[in-house]
């Protein structure tokens, strides 16, 4: 059994929420705070609300959508909002830019929508990340999977999505170590198709596993 030349370090993410001074009752508002809040803000309502999300297989996994949706009935743009895939981005900027543009196209199409009043008000929120050595190494595949087994939904979102955004690039913790450390190249390419947006954690989770014992079992 291959052993990597550096160890994979499992660590989890908590976060310790803030809601911002914005707030938007309207579309015109939504889109203006999403041109001006904070980066913190914009990852918030989109990487780390998919996190909140994980139980769900259907619906919409960022607060956008969920707020187009139930305060201001529009399906179509809470749609276009909700397909916007976190894992295409490796910054937040040409994520706030998807989103910006998503919400103008749809005000252009619809002008008279933008000052239309929110049953509830969107209020912009952002955290602060608390990052926890989990004190596991994995020098083996094999390892690897013993605390892959344990770790919990806050480790493995950690690793595997918001990893983009640190990494800067469309890959994740997982299938870097497996590439970069082990040689495992189609392992680390599988690694990288699991969908977690259309799956729970546990199942993506589930997912890798079946790839490991595949793996190892070869």
């Amino acid at each position: 059994m291959n052993r990597a030349e550096r160890p994979f370090e499992f660590f989890t993410a908590s976060y310790i929420t803030r809601i911002d001074n914005e707030r938007a009752q309207n579309l015109g508002e939504l889109r203006a705070g999403l041109a001006h809040c904070r980066d913190a803000s914009i990852f918030y309502h989109t990487f780390q609300a998919l996190g909140r999300y994980h139980f769900l297989t259907e619906g919409f996994s960022n607060d956008l959508a969920q707020w187009v949706l139930a305060s201001l009935n529009r399906p179509r743009l809470a749609e276009q909002l909700g397909s916007i895939d976190v894992r295409s981005y490796v910054d937040l900027t040409g994520l706030r830019q998807d989103l910006v543009r998503t919400v103008d196209e749809f005000l252009r199409a619809y002008p008279t929508a933008a000052d239309v009043e929110a049953f509830e008000p969107f209020y912009f929120c952002s955290s602060a990340e608390v990052l926890v050595a989990l004190g596991w190494e994995a020098w083996t595949l094999a390892e690897f999977r013993h605390y892959l087994e344990r770790m919990g939904h806050g480790s493995f979102h950690f690793h595997f999505l918001v990893s983009r955004l640190r990494l800067q690039l469309h890959s994740n913790d997982f299938s870097v170590w497996f590439k970069d450390a082990l040689g495992l190249e189609h392992l680390a390419r599988l690694t990288e198709r699991i969908d977690i947006t259309t799956d729970t954690i546990d199942g993506a989770k589930a997912h890798l596993l079946r790839l490991i014992d595949r793996e190892l079992a070869a």
